[in-house]
């Protein structure tokens, strides 16, 4: 469902003197439908720049990236938007959305615009944040005022709310309580199950090794400096 071929990816700094920073080559990785793979390494090895690149939020210098039929290494933006309706799902760390619209509808976004019908979307979205304990009388407010670990559960409802065939996971049980990480532990457990390939970045360890398949150090993607 996702593969990673030979992708290297590299940072021009234009404000100085156009430096050229490798931060990756040679990347590699294979998920298949119901695995998980947790990505490691220390802080600026380039976990977060990998999920970005299969998202299609940074661009890569060389290789392939697969998700499905899509080689987003070298698809167009309407590409892009399609794959992000249908096949791919993104939980972030950080909660982005247009302000003022009702959390319901924030949740309900990516059913509804894969056709589900309205009635049908407000039911998932409802037993969602139910599940991960959103009080009702929140639910037609702006997720912008939000706690910090109530925006990152709204994040997790709208990556779960519709069955994505592939997702990136980044820190989703970050700013969360004993119960609700336990919620979302099991919402990735029944992601596996109905066949999803799952890319996370998990820092609490207990977590990773309890979802995780298979762990990638990206580290063994640095480049090779020159010698």
């Amino acid at each position: 469902m996702i593969s990673v071929e030979n992708v290297s990816k590299s940072f021009t700094l234009h404000h100085q003197g156009s430096a050229v920073i490798p931060v990756m080559e040679n990347a590699r990785l294979r998920v298949e439908p119901g695995e998980c793979i947790g990505l490691t390494g220390s802080s600026g090895s380039g976990k977060s720049t990998l999920m970005r690149m299969l998202y299609g939020n940074y661009l890569a210098a060389s290789g392939t990236i697969l998700i499905g039929d899509t080689d987003v290494a070298q698809a167009n933006p309407r590409q892009i938007l399609e794959l992000r309706r249908n096949t791919l799902g993104y939980v972030s760390q950080f909660l982005r959305v247009v302000p003022r619209v009702p959390t319901i509808d924030v949740v309900a976004e990516p059913l509804l615009r894969t056709g589900t019908p309205p009635e049908a979307a407000r039911h998932q979205v409802e037993m969602l944040l139910t599940k991960l304990r959103i009080p009702r009388t929140l639910w037609h407010l702006s997720p912008t005022t939000f706690s910090g670990g109530e925006q990152q559960r709204i994040n997790i409802a709208r990556g779960f709310a519709y069955a994505f065939p592939a997702l990136l996971l980044d820190e989703p049980t970050a700013s969360l309580d004993a119960s609700n990480r336990e919620t979302v532990l099991e919402l990735i457990e029944e992601a596996k199950d109905r066949g999803a390939a799952i890319v996370g970045i998990f820092h609490d360890k207990a977590a990773r090794e309890r979802v995780c398949d298979r762990q990638i150090d990206v580290a063994e993607f640095a480049p090779v400096s020159a010698s």
